[in-house]
């Protein structure tokens, strides 16, 4: 497991600040001690389409921070450099939320298969439930095994908050928890939203224990920024 925070910011609206983004990020960020990988997500260029949902073009862009642990995080986040790329986003900043990724099992494959695919779809379960815990358990118990059988699909990853806040008082979102299911490009997403297993998944959703926050749903193109 890893723990990675996100922070969401205000997509770009023009080209040049598009370009920038990412190079500001690399430079503040890429000598962060400790850190894994850093990603970036950004709304989608190529059609995809989810029979069940529709939640509109992505409207953030997502910076992924991975660290082998929470207190390499607390460090990394009290570190020069980290605030220097939250000043390079300037007033564009979101929030910043601290999570534990976990990857999850492909059926037919014998191991987890490296994170290099880069088409994502982001889905976000924001708070409340009736009982969040129960939620949460129920949801990596069972879910994240129907997911792992979609056809063509390279990873499937979740997400759960943890009890962290940026020392600068950045917002936190409302999540309780989170997956990605990666594909290599958004065509084998739309077949695989359109094998009877999207049907399976949905029927399976229905079964989730209750809660009543939004759930988001986000096609997401993924950049590798560093290393």
């Amino acid at each position: 497991m890893t723990i990675v925070c996100e922070i969401a910011f205000l997509a770009a609206r023009s080209a040049s600040s598009a370009q920038a983004g990412p190079v500001e990020l690399t430079t503040a960020w890429a000598c962060l001690p400790d850190l894994i990988f850093l990603d970036l997500y950004t709304a989608a260029r190529a059609s995809a389409a989810d029979p069940y949902v529709d939640d509109g073009a992505a409207p953030a862009c997502l910076a992924l921070l991975a660290f082998p642990s929470a207190e390499a995080l607390e460090r990394a986040a009290d570190h020069a450099r980290f605030k220097t790329g939250l000043t390079a986003l300037g007033t564009s900043v979101l929030a910043c939320t601290a999570m534990q990724r976990s990857e999850h099992a492909i059926a037919d494959a014998d191991a987890h298969a490296p994170l290099t695919a880069q088409f994502s779809y982001v889905v976000r379960y924001h708070r409340p439930a009736e009982d969040e815990a129960l939620f949460v358990r129920h949801y990596l118990e069972t879910h994240p095994p129907l997911l792992g059988r979609l056809p063509r699909i390279r990873n499937v990853l979740c997400y759960v908050p943890l009890a962290w806040r940026h020392p600068a008082g950045i917002p936190v979102a409302d999540y309780m928890l989170g997956n990605e299911v990666v594909f290599d490009h958004s065509e084998h997403f739309n077949a695989a939203m359109a094998s009877p297993l999207r049907h399976e998944l949905r029927a399976h959703f229905r079964q989730f224990p209750s809660f009543s926050g939004r759930n988001t749903h986000y096609p997401m193109d993924r950049r590798r920024l560093f290393p």
